[in-house]
C-alpha cells in the first residue's frame, strides 16, 4: 500500500522522495483557457483553409530541362499540372546572363482529360540564352 501524503499550503519544500506538486491556476481562469484553446483551433482552421482556397484549381508547372540549341534558339522542357479540361496558357522566357529576358513565348494548351502534360517550346532570342524557365502558367 502506497502511504498518501497531503502537502499544506505553507510546505515550501516536499518531503524527499515526493514529487513536486504542479501548480493549478486560479479558480475562474479555466473557461479563459478553454476560449483561448477554441480561439487557436479556429485560426488553424482558417490558416488550413485560406491556404487550400488559394491554390486549388490553379495550374502549377516544373522545368525540367532546357537546350541552348544556337545564339538564336532555345528549347524549354517543362510538365503543366491542370485542373481536368481546361485551357491553360503559358508564358515561357529565354534569358541572358544578367537575367535580362531575351526571348519570350506564350503557349496555349489546349484542355484534354490528362491532368499532366510535358511539353517542349522553342523559344527565339535576339541574343545568345544561357538559360529558359516557364515564367507563369494560368487558366484561359
Amino acid at each position: 500500500m502506497v502511504a498518501a501524503f497531503i502537502l499544506s499550503p505553507t510546505d515550501d519544500d516536499p518531503p524527499e522522495g515526493l514529487p513536486v506538486p504542479i501548480p493549478r491556476p486560479a479558480p475562474g481562469n479555466a473557461k479563459w483557457w478553454v476560449v483561448a484553446t477554441i480561439g487557436i483551433l479556429l485560426g488553424s482552421a482558417l490558416a488550413v483553409w485560406f491556404g487550400l482556397a488559394s491554390t486549388l484549381g490553379k495550374p502549377s508547372w516544373t522545368d525540367l530541362s532546357y537546350h541552348v540549341v544556337d545564339d538564336r534558339t532555345v528549347d524549354v522542357t517543362y510538365v503543366v499540372s491542370r485542373p481536368t479540361g481546361r485551357d491553360v496558357t503559358c508564358v515561357i522566357r529565354a534569358m541572358d546572363r544578367s537575367f535580362g529576358t531575351v526571348g519570350l513565348v506564350e503557349v496555349h494548351l489546349p484542355g484534354s482529360d490528362a491532368v499532366s502534360v510535358q511539353r517542349t517550346t522553342r523559344v527565339r532570342t535576339t541574343t545568345r540564352a544561357v538559360t529558359g524557365v516557364v515564367s507563369t502558367c494560368s487558366v484561359s
